[in-house]
């Protein structure tokens, strides 16, 4: 007889994993975030997974807080075997750990025990790592602590954003969970345990963090537009409003040129940025209040570019 799965998530990051869960295994029940606010027009948004699972025709319950009665006597009703969690955005407490008689299951997209946390992708990106993946934790009571059921790597390309990585890493979640799966079940998996003490830990992000600061690197500086690509996304100030930078390379500076950080210039027809070192040539932006643009279309709109100066404070959450 096939365990009888519930599954937890919100983001988009977590559908592939529910969708080929329901296509090999009774999920009885989905757990999601309530629908929010979202866009600039505030519209109330379902998140990807409930969508989902009213695709499939899953029950599914949306509480503002797991630890609230309702929550946790629904759960008890779906009588799990096995709950699996994938960014569902909510510590579980004890009493839900230890609800399935097979425990739970986590789809960590990080190669713990590096990025432990909220962020791992942004993280990742952001440090120059080389490398990531997914991993499968059996979970405990602690943030991403659990021993480790099994782990996959994939390359980090020069060119991915946190959006474009995620997708990577969700449909390799999904993929090594169904490989992971039957082997926990008939528990021929050793389970093994972390290092504590090579963990790092990635933050939950904030909008504030994707403020500028023009004196690091263009080279930081891409890496950081690079991994707050879609959220928070990185940003300056231009004419007194926000001028959010989706897509940007590092270039080297023209030998002399003596300009200070933080002055626009323009570098073979794209707007561009003086930074520490270097400077930060913009491919694509998004003005406020207009849609996202190419760097040559905004500079033909942006005739004062090339002689002003940008301010910005770097986010102090993550080291460089």
């Amino acid at each position: 007889m096939k365990p009888r799965l519930v599954f937890m998530g919100s983001p988009d990051f977590a559908t592939p994993s529910l969708k080929a869960l329901a296509s090999q295994y009774p999920v009885v029940g989905v757990v999601t975030q309530p629908d929010r606010q979202a866009g600039r027009g505030r519209v109330i948004t379902s998140p990807p997974v409930k969508e989902l699972a009213i695709q499939l025709g899953i029950p599914f319950i949306q509480p503002e807080r797991l630890r609230d009665t309702e929550a946790f006597i629904q759960l008890q009703e779906w009588r799990p075997d096995i709950i699996v969690v994938a960014a569902f955005g909510q510590i579980l407490r004890p009493e839900v750990l230890s609800l399935p008689s097979k425990g739970c299951i986590n789809v960590h997209a990080s190669l713990l025990p590096r990025w432990r946390g909220a962020a791992p992708i942004p993280a990742a990106i952001l440090h120059a790592d080389t490398e990531t993946g997914i991993t499968l934790i059996q979970m405990d009571t602690g943030i991403d602590t659990g021993p480790i059921l099994a782990q996959r790597k994939i390359p980090i390309e020069p060119d991915d954003t946190a959006a474009t990585l995620s997708a990577k890493l969700a449909r390799l979640g999904a993929g090594l969970l169904i490989e992971t799966l039957p082997l926990y079940m008939n528990e021929s998996l050793k389970p093994k345990q972390q290092t504590s003490d090579q963990a790092t830990f990635a933050p939950m992000l904030k909008k504030e963090d994707g403020r500028i600061d023009f004196t690091k690197s263009a080279q930081q500086l891409g890496r950081m537009v690079r991994a707050f690509n879609p959220w928070p996304g990185a940003y300056t100030q231009w004419k007194d409003q926000r001028l959010t930078i989706h897509l940007a390379h590092a270039q080297k500076a023209l030998v002399g040129n003596k300009t200070r950080p933080g002055c626009t210039l323009i570098h073979e027809n794209l707007p561009a940025i003086m930074t520490g070192e270097g400077i930060l040539v913009l491919d694509e932006v998004q003005p406020a209040g207009k849609k996202r643009m190419s760097g040559r279309s905004f500079l033909q709109g942006a005739r004062e570019w090339g002689d002003g100066i940008l301010t910005g404070k770097f986010s102090p959450d993550f080291d460089n």
